[in-house]
């Protein structure tokens, strides 16, 4: 380093390399997503981010019955090695950094992907990237669960030890934290939760026997982390530097870590798609740009790799163009301005170490105490984690709905002009119905001409490695290359693992407060009650794959705060299910919350399941839902539609009771 005239600190002599630039891409089919891959890559987008459908994330093929109206909407539907070839042709897997955005069935994708890439002649030790596979953040937040706690940690070990032998260059392992913040986790929460994940996976690891001692480092090395960053500029840069002076304490004094190389915090980022609104969307760019700063400012907790969300990623799927403005801002800031030529530039700075100390110290006593409940992996600990995030976000809706907590657009300088980039037939990108059907039908002929022979064996295979506790990655590798589908892989290990449901963290998040609002509620609901002869009862319900659990837990928090009964049993029932639920037990109000586009068809299965069966029951839904789509959702008898601009949850409650309320005044009449 050198001093610049007129500068007060070191210049760099050379530039720092930049961090990885990404784009979260994959929808439709794995040939439109191959196409989008390759123009991205075209544009300087220098690694691949792949989102997955839901039922390629929960382990189900196209055709079962959980996987209606899902198919394509969130991300890329992977079925069999077939769909994995398209999705990569024409990209080297040897030279390519890729992130596979997949938990439950991260063994199966990365087995996929192994055999993809020795098809293509490359060496595993060429690989290189990531597969996400936080299981617990699954449990919290996300949803995409399968397995219970035990059988999903052995899967999580078995792709490191795998990865420790075959794999040098590759993360098995991403801690993902930047979930817990969409559901509601505060700095200290996501940084305490997160860390005591990667512990629970590096302490089950050791336990396993399955990595010699000598080969730990390496594995401690390889655990990378997938974070948030909010808008709370200050607070989010001093939440990275805690994070990474955290983990090289966790690696020195816990595990004895002893190279500092491998002690690094290495992080990828995507900037908070929590804070984007449907509202004034253009006001998102800016957003996204000061929460990219809070990642690449500090050059001792700079992310390894970025990806940032579109601007009009809360109105639907980004268009090609609005994922090329994103990667031009990460360019901008990469290429033009200084900011790679110096030291980091917060160092000495009385008021960030400050702040950092305050989160550090705060972060370890809520690590510690979720190590006396138990680790991360116990039910009691999933379960007080669960209940905290609920009532945290329950804590930041409430301060939004005061207007304690201003959000631009949203309840402050809310007058606008129309503005241009969101209007017209082509602001958003969508998924065509068509897409499962073509999907649907293609699996049914790779089934049709594979060999049953081959994959018969590999599935027994696999079904013995799994009982037997041996390491499930290599028999993976052969059921892909045997021609096994996701759905097959998926059902073998549910036989074996069983299944899970996660707890819902909305029981004991009930709140004794809440305003004159509030009260009014809870009047015309006791009221109500006296009328009826007894608690009106409200199902909110999950249809389909969608695990963003969060806005369904407030509205039920919310709801019981009102005196509803709530019924609330969490994610991933059939519209057959909701159905049987309201008609056993004699619901009054059903509620539907889909956020991953598949709004349509599940919500016209229900209504018309609640036709058939003779039950009229008023029914609301939320979620992203296109304007076209919500004129839909009311034709087919939806009396009202809540999207995210729908911010006010009392206003939401007392249109339930209007409803319930017409519904008795018709009865009576």
């Amino acid at each position: 380093m050198q001093y610049g005239p007129c500068q007060h600190g070191p210049i760099m002599t050379t530039r720092d390399k930049p961090w990885l630039f990404r784009t979260y891409a994959g929808h439709s089919t794995a040939a439109d997503s191959n196409k989008l891959f390759r123009t991205n890559l075209s544009k300087g987008q220098t690694g691949l981010s792949v989102a997955f459908d839901l039922p390629t994330q929960t382990g189900y093929d196209s055709d079962h019955v959980l996987s209606r109206g899902e198919v394509g909407k969130v991300g890329v539907p992977v079925s069999h090695i077939g769909d994995m070839r398209t999705l990569f042709d024409q990209i080297p897997l040897a030279t390519m950094n890729t992130s596979m955005t997949i938990n439950a069935t991260a063994a199966w994708l990365l087995a996929l992907y192994v055999a993809v890439a020795e098809e293509q002649g490359a060496a595993r030790a060429s690989l290189s990237g990531t597969t996400q596979n936080d299981i617990i953040k699954e449990y919290l937040s996300r949803g995409t669960y399968v397995f219970p706690p035990a059988p999903s940690m052995r899967l999580i070990t078995d792709t490191i030890a795998f990865s420790t032998r075959e794999l040098p260059k590759w993360n098995p392992m991403n801690v993902c934290s930047y979930h817990l913040q969409e559901a509601g986790a505060t700095p200290v929460q996501e940084l305490s939760y997160a860390l005591a994940t990667a512990i629970a996976v590096l302490d089950g690891v050791k336990a396993s026997g399955a990595v010699a001692e000598k080969d730990f480092p390496e594995v401690f090395g390889r655990i990378s982390f997938f974070v948030n960053a909010g808008i709370r500029f200050v607070t989010e840069l001093c939440k990275m530097r805690a994070f990474t002076e955290l983990w090289d304490e966790i690696g020195r004094d816990r595990y004895g870590i002893t190279d500092e190389k491998h002690r690094r915090f290495r992080y990828g980022v995507q900037v908070n798609s929590l804070g984007l609104t449907e509202q004034q969307p253009e006001n998102n760019v800016y957003r996204i740009l000061i929460e990219m700063l809070a990642v690449v400012l500090s050059r001792n907790a700079r992310a390894r790799a970025v990806q940032l969300p579109a601007w009009n990623e809360a109105l639907g799927l980004p268009r090609p163009w609005d994922q090329q403005w994103s990667l031009r801002m990460q360019q901008v800031v990469a290429y033009e301005t200084d900011l790679l030529e110096y030291g980091d530039i917060f160092d000495g700075s009385a008021e960030i170490t400050r702040k950092v100390e305050v989160l550090k110290n705060e972060a370890r006593a809520e690590l510690a105490h979720v190590q006396s409940l138990g680790g991360g992996t116990s039910e009691e600990v999933i379960a007080y984690m669960k209940r905290q995030l609920v009532t945290s976000n329950t804590a930041r809706l409430h301060a939004i709905e005061s207007g304690e907590t201003r959000i631009v657009g949203v309840n402050a300088f809310t007058t606008t002009e129309p503005s241009p980039l969101s209007a017209g037939t082509d602001a958003i990108m969508t998924v065509k119905d068509d897409v499962e059907f073509a999907q649907i039908e293609q699996l049914k002929a790779w089934r049709a001409a594979r060999d049953a022979k081959a994959v018969k064996a590999a599935l027994a295979e696999l079904a013995s490695a799994a009982k037997d506790g041996r390491n499930i990655m290599e028999p993976s590798i052969a059921c892909a290359k045997a021609g096994v589908t996701t759905g097959e892989w998926g059902a073998t290990l549910r036989e074996i693992f069983g299944e899970y449901r996660a707890p819902t963290g909305v029981a004991l998040t009930m709140r004794a407060d809440g305003g004159e609002q509030i009260e009014d509620l809870r009047t015309r609901v006791k009221h109500l009650a006296e009328r009826m002869g007894e608690t009106p009862r409200f199902l909110v319900g999950k249809p389909g794959l969608d695990g963003h659990s969060n806005g369904a837990e407030q509205i039920a928090v919310r709801a019981a705060d009102t005196g509803l009964e709530v019924i609330y049993d969490g994610i991933r029932v059939t519209p057959e299910q909701l159905v049987k639920t309201v008609q056993e037990r004699q619901v009054h109000i059903l509620g539907l919350s889909i956020l991953s586009g598949s709004h349509v068809p599940l919500i016209r299965e229900v209504m018309q399941r609640l036709r058939a069966a003779g039950l009229s029951v008023p029914v609301v839904a939320g979620g992203i839902i296109p304007q076209d789509d919500v004129n839909v959702l009311k034709q087919l008898g939806v009396a009202a539609v809540y999207t995210p601009k729908d911010f006010d949850m009392n206003r939401i409650m007392g249109d339930l009771v209007t409803l319930i309320e017409k519904r008795v005044d018709e009865k009576a009449a």
